[in-house]
């Protein structure tokens, strides 16, 4: 995942509207990243386990979830979507209040965003998305190893992310996770993970 340019430049949605169509883009305070190629295989299978889980346990409830690629601009009304200079496509986005849906995707902060690491985008989503997450109040936050077979879960408690509680099947014998904004879902990961 490249950068557009040089972290000295500064963009808008507007302005990453006007790319190549065949090129994704997101935004982190101005700057442009890449989202270009498309990410591995496994990547994918693990990105689509976790969905599965998640959309089952929500069919007939009010929560939606969404995978990528799903635009999610960190703004107050979809009319400020051109000027956001904070534009990402997460690989999973669950989102509870409907208002913040449009036909485009989500205006403002989701309730929870699991991204799944690949090596050009670990350090980005470590760090990056991480803080841009936590300043914009999303509530629960994972970000998925696909290698180490782990997933790092972040809760937002007064504003901050909490130390990570960190899952793997190869470790915990029962390799559950409990997703913390909803009552009563837990996840499989020796299903997740499974090759």
């Amino acid at each position: 995942m490249g950068l557009a340019h040089n972290l000295n430049d500064r963009y808008t949605y507007a302005d990453i509207e006007k790319w190549p169509e065949n090129e994704r883009w997101e935004l982190i305070d101005g700057v442009a990243y890449n989202m270009t190629p498309p990410p591995a295989r496994i990547h994918q299978k693990i990105s689509g386990e976790l969905f599965f889980w998640i959309r089952n346990y929500l069919q007939g409830k009010t929560c939606e979830v969404y995978n990528a690629p799903f635009g999610v601009w960190f703004v107050e009304k979809e009319q400020d979507t051109p000027n956001a200079n904070n534009y990402v496509e997460p690989d999973i986005v669950v989102v509870c209040d409907k208002n913040k849906l449009t036909d485009k995707g989500c205006v403002g902060s989701p309730d929870m965003i699991i991204e799944v690491l690949s090596p050009s985008t670990a350090a980005k989503d470590m760090n990056k998305k991480m803080n841009l997450y936590e300043q914009n109040g999303v509530k629960e936050y994972w970000v998925v190893h696909p290698t180490d077979k782990t997933i790092m879960v972040f809760h937002l408690i007064d504003g901050k992310y909490n130390k990570p509680t960190t899952y793997s099947p190869e470790y915990d014998e029962e390799s559950i996770i409990k997703v913390g904004i909803f009552e009563n879902l837990t996840i499989n990961l020796k299903e997740i993970f499974n090759e």
